[in-house]
């Protein structure tokens, strides 16, 4: 192997890493979108029907990880390996980015338990969509 093989195979790395960093971002934005565009549907039934406020923390928690399982599943699709990895990050770094802005948003922010918890689920729901991403050609 000479020099040049070298270089070619670290930039073709380079090239393929760029790549997955940005099929991770599509998934992350992804999925807030569609967070923002189901919550939005829901805030309109909570306001204009019957539907009661109990509902809105298992809403809220389906809505997250319906969000995750498409945005990781895209971000994996043309992937031939690492789905789990690649869902998993998409997942903590949606999730991170909504704690970012509740934080900025919120005076009286912050982690207990069940953001915990919401942490834990997000990273294995998107680790999921990452599996079904790699898996469905």
């Amino acid at each position: 192997m000479n020099l040049s093989d070298i270089t070619s195979k670290k930039k073709i790395e380079d090239i393929s890493k760029e790549k997955n960093i940005i099929k991770i971002l599509k998934g992350v934005i992804i999925s807030i979108v569609i967070s923002i565009l189901l919550l939005t549907i829901y805030a309109v039934i909570l306001t204009y029907t019957s539907t009661s406020e109990n509902t809105i923390k298992p809403v809220v928690i389906t809505i997250t990880g319906i969000s995750l399982l498409i945005g990781s599943f895209i971000s994996s699709m043309k992937l031939k390996k690492q789905g789990m990895l690649n869902g998993g990050i998409v997942g903590f770094i949606y999730i991170l980015s909504i704690y970012i802005i509740s934080s900025i948003w919120l005076s009286n922010f912050s982690i207990d338990l069940e953001s915990i918890i919401m942490i834990i689920v997000s990273i294995i729901t998107g680790m999921i969509g990452g599996i079904i991403g790699i898996n469905i050609k």
